[in-house]
């Protein structure tokens, strides 16, 4: 599976997408994310694994404190998966525009022989 499909996977589960959300306002640890959350340290911890095992984050020990931030590269990977998508939707709506004026010139060619 490709990072931006694992990416989309992992983020599927509503707690983690929010960790994310708090993350990209800067680095916090477990407690904080915790906190923010309104979720137990242990809940937050088991999102935290997965999010970290998925490349998405990564960790810092700070004495005995966790720091979490965002990796960049998941997210770099996502957007250039969906830019692929925006290609193909920017294809699709000239063809529509151009069908469109086909239209229009039939109809004003019509009313013109009235």
């Amino acid at each position: 599976m490709n990072h931006a499909m694992n990416a989309l996977s992992v983020l599927g589960e509503p707690n983690r997408l929010a960790i994310v959300e708090l993350l990209r306002d800067g680095e916090l640890t477990v407690g904080e994310i915790a906190h923010k959350l309104e979720i137990r340290q242990p809940q937050a911890s088991k999102h935290l694994k997965i999010l970290t095992e998925s490349e998405i984050l990564e960790v810092k020990a700070d004495a005995n404190r966790r720091i979490y931030k965002l990796r960049p590269e998941p997210f770099q990977s996502l957007e250039s998966w969906l830019k692929t998508f925006q290609k193909i939707m920017e294809e699709r709506y000239d063809k529509l525009d151009d069908y469109l004026k086909v239209l229009q010139q039939k109809d004003k060619t019509k009313k013109s022989k009235k």
